[in-house]
């Protein structure tokens, strides 16, 4: 079960069973089933402190997941920042909603097992995110 929270901000996501249908597909392709995860819309301010509280980092990030799997099932918590996110998007020059679903996307291949730490991390989490970023209107039946 995905669930969806915001903490210190009025945030309304708005396509949540779109999303959870797309998650499930990401999941399923990599082998996982998805179990209990919670995605927390929040402010930087907000996960600023999650940052310094619980992983002893003084600075912001887009999103911040705890890992709470066991073997193939996905269990954790996404903090997504919507402050960085929308500041992302003006920075890449995309929309918010694509951004959105890129940091959504990449707090999944984290509990699946990806890592961004090297560059061939790097390299790998960015090519899963821009695959299944591109399969989402397929899923969903989106037209783009």
């Amino acid at each position: 079960m995905i669930r969806y929270f915001s903490e210190d901000i009025k945030f309304d996501f708005k396509c949540k069973s779109l999303n959870n249908k797309w998650l499930k597909f990401v999941s399923e392709s990599e082998v996982r089933k998805i179990d209990d995860v919670n995605i927390i819309f929040c402010s930087d301010n907000y996960i600023l402190d999650v940052n310094m509280k619980y992983l002893q980092h003084d600075y912001f990030t887009d999103i911040i997941t705890f890992d709470y799997c066991e073997g193939n099932t996905l269990s954790g918590d996404l903090f997504i920042s919507i402050d960085s996110v929308r500041d992302n998007a003006d920075f890449y020059g995309t929309e918010f909603s694509d951004e959105l679903n890129r940091v959504i996307v990449h707090g999944i291949l984290h509990l699946i097992g990806y890592d961004d730490h090297s560059d061939s991390e790097q390299k790998l989490m960015r090519s899963k995110e821009d695959y299944y970023l591109s399969m989402r209107p397929v899923v969903c039946g989106i037209a783009r």
